[in-house]
C-alpha cells in the first residue's frame, strides 16, 4: 500500500477492525518513511450477477431496478419499504449463492411475483400486468380468475 503523503510503499499495520456488518476490514497504517498514519479499507471484490433478458440481452442485476418495480406495484398499499428491501437483499444473496454467473430474468420475475402474492394480491396483479405484458382487460380477468381459484 502506497503512503498517500510521501509515496513510500513500506508501511506497517497498527490496528485492524471489522466494520459493523463484518463485510469490510478497516486497517490503520503507519508509513515507515514519514511516520504519518492513514486508513485503508479492505473488502471482497464481488463478481456481478448478469441477468439474461427475454430477448437475449444481458445486464447487471440492479437492486434499484427491482426496488423501483416493487415500489410501483406496492404503491398506496400497506407494505413497508423495509419489507421490500429485505426481500431484495435476500433475493440478491440467494442469486449469488447459486454460483451461476448468468441468471435468466424469468427466475427473478417469478420470485418477485411469488413474494408479492404472499404480501398483497393487488401488488401481485399490478406487477404481473407489467411483467407478463398484459395486452388488454381479458388478460387481467384471466389472471384474477387464476388468483381467485387458488384461494
Amino acid at each position: 500500500m502506497k503512503c498517500p503523503f510521501c509515496g513510500e510503499i513500506n508501511n506497517k499495520v497498527i490496528d485492524s477492525r471489522l466494520s459493523k456488518d463484518a463485510n469490510v476490514i478497516r486497517r490503520r497504517r503507519e508509513c515507515v518513511e514519514c511516520n504519518r498514519r492513514f486508513t485503508t479499507y479492505e473488502n471482497i471484490e464481488e463478481i456481478p450477477i448478469m441477468i439474461v433478458k427475454k430477448d437475449g440481452r444481458r445486464e447487471v442485476f440492479s437492486f434499484d431496478k427491482v426496488r423501483s418495480g416493487m415500489k410501483k406495484a406496492c404503491e398506496k398499499l400497506d407494505i413497508s419499504m423495509n419489507t421490500i428491501e429485505q426481500f431484495i437483499i435476500d433475493l440478491e444473496r440467494d442469486l449469488k449463492e447459486t454460483g451461476e454467473k448468468e441468471i435468466p430474468s424469468h427466475i427473478i420475475g417469478e420470485r418477485i411475483m411469488s413474494k408479492l402474492h404472499e404480501l398483497d394480491d393487488i401488488a401481485y396483479v399490478r406487477f404481473a400486468s407489467v411483467y407478463r405484458e398484459f395486452k388488454d382487460v381479458n388478460d387481467f380477468v384471466d389472471e384474477l380468475k387464476r388468483l381467485l381459484s387458488k384461494q
